[in-house]
């Protein structure tokens, strides 16, 4: 009995897990094939963009094995400042072939939000793209505190993954829905906000 319940284990087949590419700001040429590490994780191909007002200062694709919450999509525009996050998953072998989708081609969506410009806080920023709500926080850099206002999807507010993904002060983020509806403290959200690509965190594994 205990003999057969050994082979049993032994032969027990092991459980699946996606093989997937993985590689950063690369074509499929360049990727290796992965093994996902656990149950659960998806191909994923994710878009990283950045810029400084109309200069695109970083551009990051990545193929990688991730959990079906870090397949998020969004943007988060300060004025001085915007970057924008696309993904696409998928749930066979190797289907990450293909890079997220690019979308920096987005335009005004009518609506707008209070902005900040050196110490003042009441410049009017337009929405763009699926940027429905207005943020504030509290950016610490160096020894020194700023207010931060804009816009941002409502993937960036309501994702936690968002903290993983994009830079990070270790600051509440307030999101809102309404025109100019950040110029006081709105609902926290309690996430941590980033406001650039962190790129040592683009591999999820």
């Amino acid at each position: 009995m205990h003999l057969l319940l050994i082979f049993g284990l032994v032969l027990l087949p092991k459980a699946y897990t996606l093989k997937c590419y993985e590689c950063v700001s690369g074509d499929s040429g360049s990727c290796t094939e992965k093994v996902c590490p656990s149950q659960g994780q998806q191909c994923g191909a994710l878009r990283f963009l950045s810029y400084t007002g109309s200069l695109k200062v970083s551009d990051i694709n990545v193929k990688t094995c991730a959990l079906a919450e870090q397949c998020v999509g969004g943007s988060l525009n300060i004025g001085i400042s915007r970057t924008i996050i696309t993904s696409k998953c998928c749930t066979s072998d190797l289907c990450n072939i293909q890079p997220a989708p690019d979308a920096s081609k987005s335009i005004p969506n009518g609506r707008k939000c209070f902005s900040c410009d050196g110490q003042q806080c009441n410049a009017t920023l337009k929405c763009k793209g699926n940027e429905d709500h207005c943020i504030s926080t509290t950016v610490t850099s160096g020894r020194e505190k700023m207010i931060v206002k804009g816009c941002a999807s409502s993937q960036m507010c309501a994702s936690k993954q968002t903290a993983r993904i994009t830079g990070s002060t270790g600051e509440e983020i307030d999101c809102c829905q309404g025109d100019y509806c950040n110029s006081a403290s709105g609902t926290s959200a309690g996430l941590l906000l980033l406001v650039a690509p962190l790129i040592s965190l683009v591999k999820f594994s």
